[in-house]
């Protein structure tokens, strides 16, 4: 047992992480049946649809699991509200300020995790008193930091800072690489990518088909005007790189971006017109898979790199 699956009391340091348009119920509760923490991804709910998923997640699984939140979302105090009305014990923080709600979870007995994209954040987050950090590399998907730092360089500066449990993200989907993650001084790692290109992801089946044709140079961090954001390289990608060809006009990005192009794209399974959000590590995965077979390779990979670390 390590830092990590003693403070969420899970058979492995593995945790899903709460993806928008991915992360329901089914696979939040799939991903703690097979010994892992399950995020339920709450950026992407209205705020009853938030309450059916927990729900329905306490039914399909006796296991910890949690929810993630963007702090910078709407509705959020709403989003807090339900969480505590509901017992959820485990919360992951994202977007925003770890001191605004960490007090308030832990007074109520919940665990509380932050990611962040820097070791000056990481610090914030052990100094507002969060039990673990997630530091989240360049290669992630979706929303990233502006700094543009890899997990490799970013864990072990982390950790030289911190003294509160670490779990790496970014680029994570293979056991070798969770196995390297901690070699570099994470206790547990959160995998994201990996778990999109499942059975269980709530995701289109077209978005899934997509992800396992990705190659290598077929995603990329842009926007950084507004959020930084992991991207395919599709038509609504190449839409938004021609604003830039006209000047950086933010206003012109908010309107391209604000007609629910992620859901659009993730959701719906428009790859055309879609915003399609994934990370570096699609180029490793080539196959659609059940959470449990995931699981099974994630452990075979980490054992197998374990015995070869030998000089």
């Amino acid at each position: 047992m390590n830092k990590i699956t003693q403070l969420f009391n899970i058979k492995y340091p593995i945790v899903q992480g709460g993806m928008i348009w991915h992360s329901g119920w089914r696979l939040a509760s799939a991903v703690s049946n097979n010994g892992g923490l399950g995020l339920i991804g709450s950026a992407s709910m209205y705020p009853d649809i938030l309450r059916e998923n927990i729900r329905k997640c306490k039914a399909a699984t006796d296991k910890p699991f949690g929810v993630n939140v963007a702090l910078l979302y709407p509705n959020i105090e709403e989003i807090i509200n339900i969480i505590l009305e509901e017992g959820v014990k485990i919360v992951f923080t994202s977007a925003g300020n770890p001191k605004t709600y960490t007090e308030t979870l832990k007074k109520e007995g919940i665990k509380v995790a932050h990611v962040v994209s820097s070791a000056k954040f990481a610090i914030k987050c052990q100094e507002a008193g969060v039990d673990a950090v997630v530091a989240e590399g360049f290669e992630a998907g979706g929303h990233n930091g502006r700094d543009e730092t890899t997990t490799l360089c970013l864990i072990p500066n982390v950790r030289k800072h911190i003294d509160t449990p670490l779990i790496a993200a970014g680029g994570i989907g293979l056991g070798s690489q969770m196995r390297a993650a901690m070699t570099l001084g994470a206790d547990g790692v959160q995998i994201g990518s990996r778990f999109a290109a499942t059975v269980e992801a709530s995701s289109h089946e077209n978005f899934k088909n997509k992800i396992v044709e990705l190659k290598e140079g077929d995603t990329q961090l842009t926007l950084k005007e507004l959020a930084p954001v992991r991207l395919v390289k599709n038509k609504f990608f190449q839409d938004l790189e021609g604003l830039y060809e006209t000047g950086r006009n933010v206003e012109a990005l908010k309107e391209t971006l604000g007609r629910a192009r992620a859901k659009r794209g993730m959701f719906e399974g428009d790859l055309v017109e879609g915003e399609l959000e994934i990370g570096q590590v699609s180029a490793l995965i080539d196959e659609i898979l059940p959470v449990e077979k995931v699981f099974e390779n994630l452990i075979k990979e980490f054992n197998e790199a374990k015995l070869d670390l030998t000089l």
